[in-house]
């Protein structure tokens, strides 16, 4: 049998979720206007070939990512729906994003890769681990700078590569961000596994009853 004060440790380290099932809510509203964003993302940056432009939109949009989740928290809107909604958002524009930058040539190759591979692993991770019963858990703390870090270090390389007044100090910049960002990802990938394992057998028990 866990001991209590085990068992809320458990639930501290692991930052369990217990929302309501709201939809309909500000929070839910202002991700989905950030979803769509996207498009006018894609035809500043193909259709007007306007990189800085195309690059502000979506600094606005990572710098803007805390505010749904702060509404949710002072307001108390939190959701089921907007649990999955907001981080599921949050990454389709992110890979969407860094496709589209390393189909447009403005960042190096490599790096789009590592992003997009990190990104896309971890997310059919999820939904797998989720299928077979995982208990969903809170993105950590370092994920969060993680994700803070590389939403300031892709447009700065699209802003940089618009060859504008100061484009080397803006190049300069985006590794600055992407450096450390990146390398945290990755820690931050192999962090999750031992959540997954925890919260898949988590799941399962309670499913069993």
């Amino acid at each position: 049998m866990v001991a209590p004060d085990q068992r809320r440790r458990s639930v501290d380290l692991y930052d369990l979720i217990v929302p309501s099932s709201r939809v309909l809510t500000v929070p839910n509203l202002i991700t989905l206007v950030r979803l769509a964003c996207l498009p006018v993302f894609l035809w500043l940056l193909f259709s007007v070939e306007d990189r800085a432009g195309a690059a502000w939109l979506l600094g606005a949009l990572g710098a803007t990512d805390w505010v749904d989740g702060w509404v949710a928290r002072r307001f108390d809107q939190q959701s089921s729906f907007g649990a999955i909604f907001d981080p599921s958002v949050d990454r389709g524009l992110f890979i969407v994003a860094v496709l589209a930058i390393l189909i447009d040539q403005s960042m190096p190759p490599w790096l789009a890769l590592a992003i997009l591979i990190r990104e896309i692993s971890v997310a059919l991770v999820m939904v797998v681990a989720t299928a077979f019963g995982m208990q969903r858990f809170a993105v950590s703390v370092w994920g969060k700078r993680y994700t803070f870090l590389l939403m300031f270090a892709v447009p700065l390389m699209l802003l940089a590569a618009d060859d504008g007044r100061g484009a080397n100090s803006v190049k300069i910049g985006a590794w600055l961000f992407a450096i450390p960002g990146i390398t945290l990802s990755y820690l931050t990938a192999i962090a999750y596994i031992p959540k997954i394992r925890h919260n898949l057998r988590v799941g399962r028990k309670t499913r069993r009853g």
